[in-house]
């Protein structure tokens, strides 16, 4: 297979050539898997903000504290898991397992009493994400030809993004039919949890040279050092527009402070990835043909936008817009830096270098949720939005000082 550890000037195909009908069955795979769990994940995700706040009486700093550590959880947890997969040279097992584990604790959130429980699945549920995210990613690069990574990563989202979509629309549909029991609805989220491992067992093959073409070896400290200084140049970017972007369980509760009624407010949701959806592949198959800084200036503008929109928001049309906004930033940007990490990083440490970055800004999630929960405490939705807004711009600023291709 042809070496891919120096992908800074990818062969280019030609507009025939760069389709979604050339990307390999695995790459659909993959995708579908994502779909069905982000289905069943924001199923549960688009309630469960509300649910803490109004059933199980959760402050503001609380569900921001709750958000941000357990997304943090799985940024922390996919650098053991992308290291490991570089090691062992095996990356679906570790996906399975993490798409395994995730399933089985949406069995959880229907059950939980206090705040204590929801806190605890939730975590769990997303260690699962962790362990399967930078073998995951590692894999598409590795399924995926190099002058279409930027196609695949945007397929995937884009797919993923349909079910972040599906999921909040059969949300409202079974609280209208269930009559606001947040509880019945969670139950609906556990069938395609287990849809999806499913499909990943029997649809996705892992390359004959991820198997037997390296073999084992040892990881060390040295090896980190042959990730080079234009890949931290991207780790630092996604950082940054990670404090700008905090945890989209601030969407909902804006969603249901500018006045939209509990059994609608997963709406905001079904907006804000119906537009991720639509856009993600056009932007990853245009990072394959154009500078990405551009694609990213342009993301870090648009969510800015976002963040003006969603913190003078009166009424539930303007919260819906900035929800829209924040959609296409999440569709110009995400892939994107996937496709980065993946052409700046050596093929036998893809995985750790999915690993460091998520884990950097996971910590930057983290932190920007606690902070996006104070200030709403103490000062309330508009100074959590605008703060956002300050990073983004921050974060467009990064775009004029970066070069990419360079070494």
């Amino acid at each position: 297979m042809t070496d891919n550890t120096t992908p800074a000037e990818p062969t280019r195909p030609g507009p025939r050539q760069r389709t979604y009908r050339q990307l390999p069955r695995g790459i659909w795979a993959l995708g579908l898997v994502s779909m069905f769990m982000d289905i069943s994940s924001e199923l549960v995700h688009s309630l469960l903000p509300v649910f803490m706040a109004t059933t199980l009486g959760a402050s503001m700093i609380t569900i921001g504290i709750i958000e941000g550590i357990a997304e943090a959880i799985a940024s922390f947890t996919k650098v053991f898991s992308g290291v490991l997969s570089d090691y062992v040279r095996r990356r679906k097992i570790l996906v399975v397992t993490g798409y395994g584990l995730a399933a089985l604790t949406k069995l959880v959130f229907p059950l939980a009493t206090s705040v204590g429980w929801v806190a605890a699945a939730r975590m769990t549920d997303r260690i699962g994400k962790g362990i399967r995210g930078a073998p995951r990613d590692a894999l598409i690069a590795a399924l995926a030809p190099p002058a279409l990574r930027g196609a695949a990563y945007g397929l995937r989202q884009a797919l993923d993004s349909a079910g972040a979509f599906i999921g909040p629309l059969l949300a409202v549909v079974f609280m209208l039919l269930l009559a606001d029991n947040i509880q019945a609805v969670l139950w609906i989220a556990v069938i395609p949890g287990f849809l999806a491992v499913f499909l990943l067992i029997t649809g996705v093959h892992e390359p004959e040279y991820e198997q037997t073409g390296h073999g084992r070896h040892r990881l060390t400290l040295h090896d980190a050092r042959r990730l080079q200084t234009r890949y931290w140049l991207v780790v630092i970017l996604g950082a940054v527009f990670t404090l700008a972007r905090f945890s989209e369980a601030f969407l909902i509760l804006r969603a249901q402070d500018s006045g939209m009624e509990i059994a609608y407010v997963p709406v905001i949701m079904i907006v804000m990835n119906i537009v991720y959806a639509v856009f993600a592949y056009p932007a990853g198959a245009a990072a394959d043909r154009y500078p990405p800084r551009w694609l990213l200036l342009a993301g870090s503008l648009v969510l800015i936008t976002a963040d003006v929109i969603l913190a003078s928001a009166t009424t539930p049309a303007q919260a819906l817009l900035g929800a829209a906004c924040w959609g296409l930033h999440m569709a110009l940007t995400q892939g994107l830096l996937a496709k980065l990490v993946a052409d700046t990083s050596p093929d036998d440490l893809r995985g750790t270098a999915f690993g460091l970055f998520n884990l950097i800004t996971g910590a930057a999630l983290l932190l920007a949720s606690v902070i996006a929960g104070a200030l709403w405490s103490q000062y309330g939705a508009s100074a959590t939005f605008y703060a956002g807004a300050g990073f983004a711009a921050i974060a467009a600023l990064g775009m004029l000082g970066y070069r990419s291709g360079r070494q």
